[in-house]
């Protein structure tokens, strides 16, 4: 004999796991965007004026 999986069960863990790396994707590109975002900004570049000293 052999046990075969109901089929409403199958597609559920399709749907299962099809959702979960819809969340993982969404998750990382979320992460990437954020550390894209909080990257200092880059120095002021000299324009060839004399810097401004008191």
């Amino acid at each position: 004999m052999t046990s075969k999986v109901p089929r409403a069960a199958g597609k559920a863990a399709v749907a299962i796991g099809s959702a979960a790396i819809a969340a993982a994707l969404l998750y990382s590109s979320r992460r990437k965007d954020r550390q894209e975002k909080d990257k200092p900004a880059p120095p002021h570049t000299p324009t060839g004026e004399p810097p401004q000293t008191d």
